[in-house]
């Protein structure tokens, strides 16, 4: 009798929910299997979860192809057998652990945490949920093997993630994450996998142990951000209305800019405290339109001259300046990007020369303010792991010191203090050039517009196709194979001058510019378009950059909003075009 797909999905299922050592999930695929689920498990059982942008991300459920205990045990297991194998010393060295708010984190840090002990590997350990710019920066200054935080970042309630640093305090890229995937598929059922019941059991095989992360460390990174920063100013009056969005940023944010004497400070109380369920903001992703409602009504009741807000886990910025009429205009990314890279290239020494590294998705901008402070600039595949892991190896192989990295998805990493984006150490640097700018009798906003007018007017959008499921993922996959193949002549009314394909060429392309599923489009009148799938999410991203000439006697702030309103008409079409049958 022959096997259908059906019965061999049926299988693997049971297989799974046998081998699940969470008693909730393993019932949850029993019940799907009960009730014949096809679809449901299909979907479940397309694939394990893989690293993407910023490692395993997914909806919380069970099964491979959600986020679980068993799939965060088989891919812990993976990674302690890479560093035994790959990391000099690994078992005198910790493996940091930390997680953020959301409800199922804590549960699955500690698992990790136990498969680790289960394996001879030292823990250190944040006993209450941290921000993640602060997991990146223990990785950094215990020189730990490897670095774990549980967190889906901004995504929705529903989802939560694993995020993994090695041993150099970077996310993990190639041929490491290869290596750590490669094991996983062969370290066998998740009930199989030596572990130890961490809560009950703090220590492990061949002496491994767990020592406690305090408050110390918090301090020890405050200290480091004060050293980074230009010398204080005396009695700043700036006032700031901050939102953490429900996430664990708030005590380390207060912090730091109460140190700078940024206390004129108004947290929004609806968002203060730590829950994942996010109520006032079912998607908490400050980009979102509508999340940063309650802070920008509570500056207008305070008269706030700036709005910061940092995502759940405190590793992006988003902001909002007073624009002098009682409203507040929120800044891009990019925007954003473009004030700290000019602010800090200003104050970075010249010697050696100081680097600025973007994503390739972000303005074209930023290599112009670069090459003014006569700072090198380089662009790489999108996520913090490739624009730290293209830092680490230019300082080492040019004369040069990293200085500002970026990327426009409110992400920004200045100086050494963490090899990540950092959310918090972004929001005292704004502070801080705001109340520069205030006392000159300008805003952010002019400081923008004098940029502009510097280095030229440009415009960015985005656009993204949501494409869920497994016939999602086959979708995205042929949007970009008809892009390639058969290019639109023009764009907008704007010529189609060269199509550049991420997925093929990477040997003759830097590590940070690999293969990926990334075109660029180049149109005329230095226009450009690129699409990629999104790392973290079931979506096609459009990113679209143009650049506009002021008409005579137009204002700044006409001439930006024409160059905003360009890029969105040219993300617009492209989305159009890629959904036209």
């Amino acid at each position: 009798m022959s096997v259908t797909l059906d019965d061999a999905l049926f299988a693997r299922a049971r297989a799974w929910a046998a081998a699940d050592p969470d008693p909730d999930t393993r019932a949850e695929l029993e019940a799907l299997i009960q009730a014949s689920a096809v679809e449901e498990l299909s979907e479940r059982f397309q694939a394990e979860l893989d690293f993407g942008t910023a490692g395993l991300r997914g909806e919380v459920a069970a099964g491979p192809a959600r986020m679980n205990r068993a799939v965060v045990v088989r891919a812990v297991r993976a990674l302690a057998e890479h560093l035994l194998a790959q990391v000099p010393d690994a078992r005198a060295l910790p493996v940091v652990v930390g997680y953020d708010a959301r409800p199922t984190s804590r549960a699955l840090a500690e698992a990790a945490a136990g498969v680790l002990l289960g394996a001879g590997l030292s823990v250190r350990w944040f006993e209450q949920a941290v921000p993640t710019p602060l997991v990146a920066y223990a990785a950094r200054v215990f020189s730990a093997s490897a670095a774990i935080v549980v967190t889906a970042s901004h995504n929705p309630k529903q989802d939560n993630g694993l995020k993994v640093y090695g041993h150099d305090a970077l996310q993990l890229v190639a041929p490491a994450d290869a290596d750590v995937a490669r094991r996983r598929a062969e370290v066998g059922p998740a009930a199989s996998i030596s572990h130890v019941d961490f809560p009950r059991v703090r220590s492990g095989v061949l002496g491994a142990r767990v020592e406690l992360l305090s408050s110390a460390l918090e301090d020890r990174y405050l200290d480091e951000l004060e050293a980074s920063l230009p010398a204080r100013q005396n009695g700043p009056s700036l006032s700031v209305v901050y939102t953490p969005l429900h996430g664990v940023g708030l005590r380390l944010a207060q912090a730091a800019l109460a140190r700078r004497g940024f206390t004129n400070f108004h947290a929004v109380p609806e968002q203060a405290q730590p829950d994942g369920a996010f109520p006032t903001c079912a998607f908490p992703n400050p980009e979102v339109s509508g999340t940063l409602d309650l802070a920008l009504a509570l500056a207008k009741r305070v008269h706030a001259d700036l709005v910061v807000a940092n995502d759940p886990d405190a590793d992006r910025l988003a902001a909002a300046v007073a624009t002098g009429n009682g409203e507040y205009r929120q800044l891009s990314g990019n925007e954003v990007g473009l004030l700290l890279a000019d602010f800090v290239l200003q104050l970075a020494p010249t010697k050696p020369t100081p680097l600025l590294v973007t994503s390739i998705v972000s303005s074209p901008a930023l290599s112009r303010i670069a090459a003014a402070h006569g700072a090198r600039a380089e662009r790489t595949l999108t996520g913090f792991k490739w624009i730290w892991t293209a830092a680490r190896a230019l300082e080492r192989s040019s004369h040069v010191r990293f200085a500002f990295g970026c990327e426009e998805a409110l992400g920004y990493s200045i100086g050494q203090l963490v090899r990540d984006k950092d959310g918090i150490s972004a929001a005292v640097w704004l502070c801080e050039l705001a109340e520069r700018c205030r006392r000159r009798g300008e805003t952010l906003l002019d400081r923008l517009h004098a940029l502009y007018a510097t280095h030229g007017y440009w415009g960015s959008a985005q656009h993204s196709l949501v494409k869920p499921g497994a016939s999602g993922i086959v979708a995205i996959r042929e949007c970009v194979e008809r892009l390639a193949q058969s290019p639109p002549n023009s764009l907008g009314g704007l010529d189609c001058r060269e199509v550049r394909d991420y997925r093929v060429g990477a040997e003759q392309r830097a590590l940070w510019l690999g293969q990926s599923p990334l075109l660029e489009l180049t149109l005329s009148d230095d226009c450009r378009v690129l699409v990629r799938p999104s790392g973290t999410e079931p979506k096609l991203k459009i990113y679209a950059d143009a650049r506009v000439t002021p008409a005579p006697g137009e204002s700044p702030a006409v001439v930006s909003a024409r160059a905003e309103q360009r890029s969105r008409q040219l993300a617009e079409a492209l989305a159009i075009w890629l959904e036209a049958p």
